[in-house]
């Protein structure tokens, strides 16, 4: 039986942990060939040897997504290595904590850099080889915090809901020529930055079970779960669907 992703070739950025990694596994378990990136060489390296582990063909690229190089050095990895691009997952971001009473202008431009101008940067640089091939599928991770907004994470909120308006666009811009961009909104999911802030609150146990509690169904999400809402996006199976904002956040956004 034929893999989904068989013989496809995709960008992952931020796959060093969490919702990434996760993605990048399920890719590889479905045929992709993968290009991989953290800001992280170790982190970088611990995904690539788990994908190989599945079978998959890895590149490596280590680097900031902030920096315009790290999208033009993911780019040229995947063509010299395997000759196309089919699929790009703008997954890196960061969290900067900060009310608006607090955050500095330096703390919002840094969240821009990466949360917004390095998905443009990327997209750009992938779009030569995907329109060579008249199809491509982009998909760009933001949060429910786009949506909603959250307290004190004024920077990240703003970030995030520049990127779903972005996606709505270029999805629009790019539809004539059979290259889709859709958005995935995770809610609150089992991330090594979720498991950060849960440890250096006062007491762990009493954070976690109120991060529980404001989710309608009970529990916290799981990478696995919105890697498989990753994948939907960037199927072939879904060729008519663009510019389509995809929550997974258990109900919490309702």
């Amino acid at each position: 039986m034929s893999r989904r992703f068989e013989e496809q070739v995709v960008l992952i950025t931020g796959a060093g942990a969490g919702i990434g990694q996760a993605a990048a596994l399920a890719f590889a378990r479905e045929g992709a060939r993968m290009v991989v990136n953290s800001r992280s060489a170790a982190s970088t390296h611990t995904t690539a040897e788990l994908l190989r582990a599945e079978g998959a063909e890895v590149i490596e690229v280590c680097g900031d997504v902030a920096l315009p190089g790290t999208a033009q050095a993911m780019a040229d990895a995947a063509l010299q290595g395997f000759g196309r691009i089919d699929v790009l997952v703008n997954n890196a971001g960061i969290v900067i904590p900060g009310t608006v009473d607090a955050i500095t202008p330096d703390e919002l431009d840094r969240s821009m850099a990466t949360n917004v101008r390095s998905v443009l940067q990327l997209t750009q640089t992938v779009l030569p080889a995907m329109r060579a091939r008249n199809a491509g599928a982009i998909v760009n991770i933001a949060s429910i915090a786009g949506l909603k907004g959250t307290k004190n994470r004024i920077a990240y909120s703003a970030s995030k809901g520049a990127l779903i308006s972005m996606s709505r666009s270029m999805a629009l811009e790019l539809a004539p020529e059979h290259i889709r961009v859709n958005c995935v909104c995770p809610g609150m999911t089992h991330s090594p930055s979720l498991t950060a802030r849960i440890a250096a609150s006062p007491d762990p146990a009493a954070a976690e079970a109120s991060f529980i509690a404001a989710v309608p169904m009970g529990a916290l999400g799981q990478p696995e779960q919105i890697a498989s809402a990753i994948l939907f996006c960037a199927d072939r199976t879904c060729s008519f669907m663009t510019g389509a904002v995809i929550t997974v956040d258990g109900g919490k956004s309702l």
